[in-house]
């Protein structure tokens, strides 16, 4: 009995192996319409009666992206993107070293991680959707290739509530498309990532601005992301 329970469940891994390599794959070409995270918070909204929450969401092509919000994001949340292969060690070392000495938790995730549990998984920080963040940045690391892991990133990740993707931050906090964001407009948008829901585009706290001259400055400091994918 036991044996005959073990091949079904053997069986249904191998179906959920090959359903999550297919869309990996099909995501490596084509946008991606909705991600994990925009239905979780979907389903938060319509949980919580918010009556008022509109998903706001633009898809567009990493050409249609500003070289500033590229490099403010790289700058702000992963300056060793382009040389990692999704998991920065030093950075994972540190976090656990830091994490160890106080109750204050330091996180330590990539953009390749990021753009692994906003597409495919949801929020939250147990141990088993930790893993399957693993084994998903794996995939597109080995898949995707950078460049098209930023385009993901950058048109996936969320600035506020409701509002997922560079284009949509964009048209609602500045009236403009994604290509024409500034240096100043996209080291703001990028100051808020570490807690959307908390910091905010349109009424930044002194933490806020304090974090987007800290951005700048790296990005100053930074060569031009585009140019460090060429060298790689």
């Amino acid at each position: 009995m036991i044996s005959i329970w073990f091949r079904k469940l053997l069986r249904v891994v191998k179906y959920l192996v090959i359903l999550a390599l297919s869309l990996v794959i099909l995501l490596a070409f084509v946008p991606v319409p909705v991600t994990g995270v925009m239905i979780e918070r979907q389903i938060q909204a319509l949980w919580n009666n918010h009556k008022s929450y509109e998903l706001q969401h633009d898809w567009v092509p990493f050409e249609q992206i500003s070289a500033a919000m590229k490099q403010a994001v790289v700058a702000a949340e992963d300056q060793k993107f382009p040389d990692h292969y999704g998991f920065d060690t030093a950075a994972i070392e540190k976090a656990l070293e830091y994490n160890s000495r106080g109750q204050k938790v330091r996180g330590a995730s990539t953009i390749s991680q990021q753009t692994a549990k906003n597409v495919f998984l949801w929020t939250g920080r147990s141990w088993f959707r930790k893993g399957l963040e693993l084994v998903f940045t794996g995939l597109i690391e080995l898949t995707w290739g950078k460049e098209r892991i930023l385009e993901v990133y950058l048109n996936s990740v969320e600035f506020g509530p409701g509002v997922f993707g560079v284009e949509a931050a964009a048209q609602k906090f500045f009236k403009r498309p994604a290509s024409k964001l500034s240096r100043h407009q996209a080291a703001l948008l990028a100051a808020v990532l570490p807690n959307p829901l908390r910091f905010k585009v349109q009424s930044p706290s002194p933490y806020v601005y304090k974090r987007q001259q800290w951005i700048l400055k790296q990005m100053r400091q930074l060569a031009p992301i585009e140019q460090r994918f060429a060298d790689n």
